[in-house]
This record gives structure tokens, C-alpha cells and sequence, in this order.
């Protein structure tokens, strides 16, 4: 609220003005210019083919440099009388104001006298981060570096000495904020990084420029997995790293996880990277099998064993000899089933229902379950010692909601596989609908991500962009409206477009104004437990008038 207040006393908005007519917009006496996010990614991509990494950072921070001061320029002339540290707050708010990122100040000490600065700033909302989220997925390094210089640049024309801002954390970089820290110039001593800030001669040698592309290309695409797990959050990693080294050897391995986290996909994974990737991969729903038919499916069956089993059939374990069996949701195995699971990996050797017979069995079992194992062994629903055979080397695959880094890369990866089943060719997701699949809790995980990116490939026209119209079947997630540029060229306040969005779904339908106004009016006096002068403030009116509608509604 604060911020808001301090934007509203030196009525940025008021200094905002689009002048379609002539082409030009203005903020105060500064020309501004409104330019798609994707094509200033496009023109990152760019400098990164064209310079290197290291030049493309350096002037990106530079860049973005020269902006802060051209603000900081603005927040001085809107000084006035008002207090210093206010005036410097407005900095933030400015990144805000121009799309750049929603800002807030976690530290600062400043002395004005002295021009000292020592300071802490949360990101959240970074155009960079997102941009290069989309493009190149997570790196290793922090990704926000024009608005890095833009801080730089704006504390060091208020105080009229350098102030360096640095990224220590990063969206980009997989953490769930960017965090930058700031301080003198002198303070950072000889650090590297302030290389960046220095101009350059651009005309470096061309061995030197190939080494930072292909450094860029090796980093661009560790974002991609071997085979089809895509993913570089810290969860994905974590549990990736924990599967390829079980990978070339032979032990049960027990993935765990929620519905739709890609446990098959692990699963195949693992055969495909183990030295069992020529021999059958064979995988087996258990929760899909109805109990008095998992046995034989599992184990086999031998003819004449019930009535209508007419031929001997083999089982999924011997079909997946010399190979790996998926054992999927496990935890719905029937007490049965679970007594003869155990005994063949106990022996190696399963046995065909109605058969005496025994046979040898070399298989990799890797088993999968959204079930929690420990609290179905306290009910009774399943047996310890199968679990202790079962969770020899167990994996937890987090939800798709705690790698929403992740969704970028994934969501590319599915628009590729799509626009070729559908022989379509997209330019991508639009920037609004890869926010809202950023901001959905996913219940169904990346098999609901699988099924909207391709319901958005299908509905999506052909060289255009998958939108969020195209991604949502039952409508699009709500989202904030944001504040509308007025005839006048003005921008008005957020609640006013949602105010508007409101008036507008209740004219769609036949709208009876005494009927609403009735309601309303009851609504209030009710939250307001009956106190008519508190309800009348709820609605902006005096409590005379309040009475006097109540009282001509009771008549009526």
C-alpha cells in the first residue's frame, strides 16, 4: 500500500500519455516506446550468436544503465519538497510502471549526506528471467542484466557516485526469486564483474568470440536431459541425478510421486540408459487390472487352470525377460498378489496360475506408486517386507508445481512434439499464456501440461501463437486485468478495469437494476452485522441514504 501511495503522489499515471495519433508516447518529457517482450528475447538471442556471452551481458548491462539514469533524472525532478528516501523509492515502482519487474526494497542504508548506499532488493515478475526461461531454459548463471544495470544506473545518478547492483540469485538460475545486492563502487574491490559496466571495443578476436558461443551452446542446452526428461530445477535434478546412477545397475528402483510426474518416463529412462536397453521394456498398470485378473497378467497363466483358460499364456514377468518390468501404482496390488510379488523376487522364479512348474526370470524391476507405502503398511493395505524389497534405492519426482522453472522447456518440448502429429508450425505460447501456465497449481502434473499444450497446438491457427483462449478448455485462470489507457490517452487504475470487467459480465445476461441494487444493499448490511452507518461507508454513501433505499425497497 505504501508503494501504491507513493506512486499516486507523483501521479505517474497522470504523466503517462499515448498519443496514437501522432506515434508516440510519453512519460512526462521522456519518450517511451512499448515493444513485445519476445522481440527483445529475440534481439538477447542475438547478441548472444553475434558477441558472445560475455560481450552480450556487458552491453545489455550497459544498456539498461543508461535507462536508470534517464529515471533517476524523472524521480528528481518529481522531488519537489518531498522527503529524499520517498523519492528514491519511487525506482522500484518505476521498474513496475514499465514492465520491467515488481521490485521491493529488503534493505537499505543510506546516508544522504555522505551519498553512502549499502542495499537489498527482491525481484519477482523479471522480463529477463522469464524471456530467458523461454528461450534457453534454466542456466547457471543470473539472467537480469539490463535491469541490473538499470539499478546501477539509477542509484548512481541519485547519489552522483557509482553504486553497483549484483545479482546473487536468479529465476533463471532455478531460484524462486531474483535478489540483487548494491554498494559502491569501491566496495566490490577488484571484482571481474565489474567489467561489465566499462565500454569495450566489440571488434574482440574471433577465436575468443567462438569459445564464449560455444560455451553459450553447451550451457543452452544442459537445460535438456539425455532421452526425453526434460528439466533443470534443483527437484528435477536432484532426482534425475539419483536415477542415472542406477541406471547401469541391476537394482530395484521404487519411483515415488504424485499422479502425472512422468514415473514411466523415469522408468523408460532407466532401461533405455542401462545395459538392458535391447531387451523388452514391458510396463504393467496395476491399478487398471482388475484383482481377480493381476495374477495371471503378472504371473502367467497355464491352460486349464479356470474355466476359459484355453491356452497357456505367459506372464508380464516373462515377457520381460532379460529386460525391465514396470510395475506402475503398485500400491494397489491385492494382499495376493503381493504374497507371490514377493516370493519372485525372493527366488527369481515366477510360477504360472494352475501351474506346478517353476521358471527362471531375469528381470530389472522398477516400481511406482502416488501411494504413500509407509501409511497403507501401518493399515494393513500392504506388506513391510515387500516394501523393504520394493525400496531398496527409492526416488521421489517432485510435483510439477515445485519445478515451475521447468515448464518453459517442457511446454517447447510438447509444442515441438504436437505441431508435428498436427503437421502444424507455431511461432510458440504468447507471453501471457506461458504466465498463466507459470502460475497454475497443476493437480494433474506434466500430463496435464501434455494435454493442454496439445489441445493449444490443435486449436492454435497455423504460424500463429498458442494462447490462452487455446490452452484452457474450462476458461482461461483469472488473472489481474491491469489499468486501461482512457480516450484521452491517460492510464486509469487497476480496480477500474476490473470494476469495468464486472459491469460488463453482469450486462451480458438479463441484469434487473432493483433486483441487484436490492441485493447489494442487503450484502452490506450483513457484513456489516447489521450496523447501518458501517454499511453505508461500504457503499459509499451516507446512512440516510441507506435507510431511506432499505426503507423503499420494504415498501415496494
Amino acid at each position: 500500500m505504501a508503494e501504491q501511495k507513493l506512486i499516486e503522489q507523483f501521479n505517474l499515471r497522470s504523466r503517462l500519455r499515448f498519443n496514437v495519433d501522432e506515434g508516440q508516447i510519453w512519460l512526462d518529457e521522456n519518450r517511451m516506446l512499448l515493444l513485445h517482450a519476445r522481440s527483445m528475447g529475440a534481439l538477447r538471442r542475438e547478441l548472444f550468436d553475434s558477441l558472445g556471452a560475455e560481450r552480450a551481458k556487458g552491453l545489455l548491462i550497459r544498456m539498461g544503465f543508461v535507462s536508470g539514469q534517464q529515471d533517476a533524472e524523472l524521480a528528481k525532478k518529481l522531488l519537489g519538497a518531498g522527503d529524499p528516501y520517498d523519492v528514491f523509492r519511487i525506482g522500484p515502482e518505476l521498474h513496475a510502471f514499465e514492465g520491467l519487474v515488481k521490485a521491493t526494497i529488503v534493505q537499505a542504508d543510506l546516508d544522504w549526506e555522505r551519498g553512502s548506499f549499502a542495499g537489498e532488493v527482491d525481484w519477482r515478475n523479471s522480463w529477463e528471467a522469464d524471456s530467458h526461461l523461454q528461450l534457453f531454459g534454466i542456466g547457471e548463471d543470473p539472467a537480469c542484466w539490463t535491469i541490473v544495470g538499470y539499478a546501477s544506473g539509477y542509484v548512481t545518478q541519485f547519489f552522483n557516485r557509482p553504486v553497483i547492483f549484483k545479482e546473487t540469485a536468479c529465476v533463471a538460475c532455478g531460484d524462486a526469486l531474483c535478489h540483487i545486492v548494491g554498494k559502491p563502487l569501491e566496495a566490490w574491490g577488484h571484482d571481474p564483474y565489474l567489467d561489465y559496466f566499462k565500454p569495450e571495443d566489440l571488434q574482440g578476436q574471433l577465436d575468443e568470440m567462438r569459445e564464449e558461443i560455444s560455451r553459450l551452446r553447451k550451457t543452452l542446452c544442459s537445460g535438456r536431459t539425455a532421452g526425453n526428461l526434460i528439466g533443470a530445477s534443483s527437484g528435477f535434478r536432484g532426482a534425475f541425478d539419483l536415477v542415472s546412477k542406477a541406471a547401469a545397475s541391476p537394482i530395484t528402483v521404487l519411483l515415488l510421486g504424485e499422479t502425472g510426474v512422468g514415473k514411466e518416463m523415469f522408468a523408460r529412462w532407466l532401461h533405455d540408459h542401462g545395459n538392458r536397453a535391447e531387451q523388452p521394456f514391458v510396463a504393467v498398470n496395476c491399478a487398471a487390472i482388475p484383482h481377480d485378473l493381476i495374477e495371471s497378467e503378472l504371473f502367467g497363466v497355464q491352460k486349464g487352470a479356470y474355466t476359459g483358460a484355453q491356452a497357456s499364456r505367459a506372464g508380464r514377468f516373462e515377457r520381460a525377460h532379460g529386460g525391465t518390468l514396470f510395475l506402475d501404482e503398485v500400491g494397489d496390488l491385492s494382499p495376493a498378489a503381493q504374497v507371490k510379488l514377493l516370493r519372485v523376487l525372493q527366488t527369481g522364479e515366477v510360477e504360472r496360475l494352475g501351474d506346478d512348474h517353476t521358471r527362471k526370470i531375469d528381470v530389472r524391476l522398477v516400481a511406482a506408486t502416488n501411494v504413500d507405502l509407509q501409511q497403507a503398511i501401518a493399515a494393513g493395505r500392504f506388506r513391510a517386507d515387500l516394501y523393504y524389497r520394493l525400496a531398496t534405492y527409492p526416488v521421489v519426482i517432485p510435483p510439477l508445481r515445485e519445478r515451475r522453472s521447468d515448464i518453459p522447456l517442457l511446454a517447447a518440448s510438447l509444442v515441438e512434439k504436437y505441431e508435428a502429429s498436427y503437421h502444424k508450425k507455431l511461432q510458440g505460447i504468447s507471453d501471457r499464456a506461458m504466465q498463466a501456465l507459470m502460475a497454475y497449481p497443476w493437480p494433474g502434473n506434466v500430463r496435464e501440461l501434455q494435454n493442454l499444450v496439445e489441445r493449444g497446438v490443435l486449436l492454435a491457427p497455423n504460424g500463429g501463437l498458442i494462447e490462452i483462449d487455446h490452452l484452457f478448455a474450462g476458461g482461461a485462470p483469472a488473472q489481474a486485468p491491469g489499468a486501461e489507457v482512457d480516450r484521452a490517452g491517460q492510464v486509469g487504475k487497476a480496480g477500474d478495469a476490473s470494476r469495468q470487467q464486472l459491469y460488463e459480465a453482469i450486462l451480458q445476461d438479463g441484469f434487473d437494476l432493483e433486483q441487484h441494487e436490492a441485493r447489494l444493499l442487503e450484502l452490506a448490511v450483513q457484513r456489516a452485522g447489521g450496523n447501518l452507518t458501517h454499511a453505508a461507508k461500504l457503499l459509499g454513501i451516507t446512512r440516510r441514504q441507506l435507510a431511506y433505499r432499505l426503507k423503499q425497497g420494504v415498501e415496494g
